[in-house]
């Protein structure tokens, strides 16, 4: 039972709390001590409790659709593998230590968690089932991710990283969709939201925020400005092949593959797409700390 709870907490998917360091990365240059790498470590134990508890209550709530769902029926609440009642309660009890923590690391931070979770829950609830709005609250979530990993260290996070985070996160989220609808036989019969959306619309949409989110990133590399000299500092041009190198490898994996149901699968998954992010992090922390 043990294993089937910590499957239904969903470990493969906290990749998607890495977002959380975005701010600490993007600072870098200032020097931070070893202390703030420790509060975000925090701040992502705490958002993978938290989006854990999340997890267990949508799968909970869509038990009967999941059933019926080629690859969702195999999950353990779904199989009757783990009781509802035993999920429930340990959703419970990661939600209400998860805040309790949030809020002694910090006040803010607990805000935005909590935000985090009513949006998680809002989601699952009745938003996932609105076409457009669907999409836009899962981009939502992971907006909240960066502003919370900033927050947390209380660096103050650029208006354009932001928009790259909007921008990719709804590139992400669409990319889901268009897996969800083609994955299914009769998107209708799962979610009604599905079955209003077509793959040729979903295609356009992910071309336009694929194009939206390497031209705002390009931007925010070109009028970056460092934290600690206040001058111009666009040595993080230097990440833009990876950004176009990524964007390009995920739409090919999506029109080929038919992936990104799972983009946090994408992510450990596929070797060139886990050897471009490395390159990228290493790529941006020589911009920002070793480049004057």
């Amino acid at each position: 039972m043990l294993i089937a709870l910590l499957q239904s907490l969903r470990p493969k998917q906290w990749t998607k709390n890495g977002l959380l360091f975005a701010g600490y990365l993007f600072t870098i240059q200032q020097g931070h001590h070893i202390s703030e790498l420790l509060r975000v470590i925090a701040a992502f134990a705490i958002f993978c409790g938290i989006s854990g508890a999340a997890y267990i209550i949508n799968d909970v709530a869509d038990i009967n659709r999941d059933r019926i769902h080629p690859q969702k029926r195999k999950r353990p609440i779904a199989s009757g593998a783990l009781p509802i009642s035993v999920a429930l309660a340990a959703a419970i009890v990661f939600i209400a230590v998860g805040s309790w923590c949030a809020f002694v690391l910090d006040f803010q931070f607990g805000l935005l968690v909590l935000g985090y979770l009513t949006l998680t829950l809002a989601y699952s609830a009745r938003l996932k089932h609105v076409v457009i709005i669907d999409v836009l609250a899962l981009t939502a979530g992971f907006v909240i991710r960066a502003v919370a990993g900033a927050e947390v260290i209380n660096v103050p996070i650029s208006s354009w990283l932001l928009l790259c985070a909007t921008l990719l996160a709804l590139f992400l989220g669409l990319a889901k969709r268009r897996n969800e609808l083609l994955s299914l036989e009769n998107g209708g019969e799962h979610r009604k939201t599905l079955g209003e959306y077509t793959a040729p619309m979903l295609d356009q949409m992910l071309t336009v925020t694929a194009s939206a989110t390497l031209m705002a990133y390009c931007l925010y590399t070109f009028t970056s400005v460092s934290l600690v000299t206040g001058s111009s500092h666009p040595a993080l041009m230097i990440t833009i092949p990876f950004v176009v190198y990524g964007l390009f490898r995920y739409m090919f994996l999506i029109h080929t593959r038919n992936a990104g149901g799972n983009p946090e699968l994408v992510l450990l998954e596929d070797k060139p797409m886990f050897i471009n992010l490395v390159l990228y992090i290493a790529a941006a922390v020589v911009a920002l700390k070793l480049v004057p």
